[in-house]
């Protein structure tokens, strides 16, 4: 494969991993806030939770991915 060609495959696959991200963080951050509306109106515990808990998914993805010798 030719360098240009690589590089732009480079660039969309971290483009699509960022997408990847946002969607997984903005479901995180709406699934916490309406489980703490269902729980509790003072309580902010789901909201900062999940989110959290999807970073550290993600981010380990991310590392797992990295780590994969190139072919």
């Amino acid at each position: 494969m030719s360098d240009q060609k690589e590089s732009k495959r480079e660039l969309m696959q971290y483009a699509g991993l960022a997408t990847q991200w946002l969607v997984m963080l903005g479901l995180a951050v709406w699934a916490g806030m309406a489980i703490d509306k269902k729980v509790s109106e003072t309580s902010r515990l789901f909201t900062i939770a999940l989110p959290l808990i999807a970073l550290t998914i993600s981010l380990w993805q991310l590392i797992k991915k990295l780590n994969k010798p190139r072919k």
